[in-house]
């Protein structure tokens, strides 16, 4: 699985990511102003999940229909670096095999995943 990791995010988890060995992209790194259609248009062209704490992107998705890759929300606001990667690394270890090219949102200690 390939990801994209929207600017949000934070370094620790861009850093986390390419240390065990995933195919990552930053947002940061191709254009820090992209806008979300951007983003999920790049992520779409490369077959990247977009790894995001914004919410926009459910808008994008379900409101205005466009097509993605997959889509990992994470509404964490006050959780820290470690605390992120700790989290991803859990939904990674158990989930992906069923979060490929969905919509998934993790809040309040619960993945919901969707088409």
């Amino acid at each position: 699985m390939k990801f994209l990791i929207d600017m949000g995010v934070g370094k620790s988890i861009e850093k986390w990511f390419k240390t065990n060995g995933y195919d990552v992209k930053s947002v940061r790194d191709i254009d820090a102003r992209a806008t979300d259609v951007d983003i999920l248009k790049w992520a779409t062209l490369e077959d990247r999940m977009i790894l995001t704490m914004d919410k926009d992107f459910g808008e994008l998705v379900y409101n205005c229909g466009m097509h993605h890759s997959g889509v990992l929300i994470l509404r964490l606001e006050d959780a820290t670096g470690d605390e992120k990667i700790e989290l991803v690394s859990r939904i990674l270890s158990n989930f992906s095999d069923k979060i490929r090219n969905k919509f998934c949102v993790f809040q309040n200690g619960r993945l919901r995943i969707r088409e």
